[in-house]
């Protein structure tokens, strides 16, 4: 993932952050089933979409922490 990538991210609010993790999940979710029943064409969106969901939930838990601040 690139910075700005990341940098796009970081500018959505925390609604629209809440709704990017829950696309996320229910991609991965999706990958893992295809996965199981090898109709998967690329395995390294697996590993893709797990480091997003990481890099979202980190700059919600960023947010969180300036907020309490």
């Amino acid at each position: 993932m690139k910075a700005t990538e990341i940098a796009k991210i970081r500018e959505l609010s925390d609604a629209e952050l809440v709704s990017k993790l829950d696309d996320l999940k229910k991609e991965l979710f999706n990958l893992r089933f295809q996965h199981a029943v090898n109709q998967l064409d690329n395995p390294m969106r697996l590993k893709a979409v797990k480091k997003e969901i990481a890099v979202v939930k980190t700059i919600m838990r960023e947010n969180e922490l300036k907020a309490q601040a």
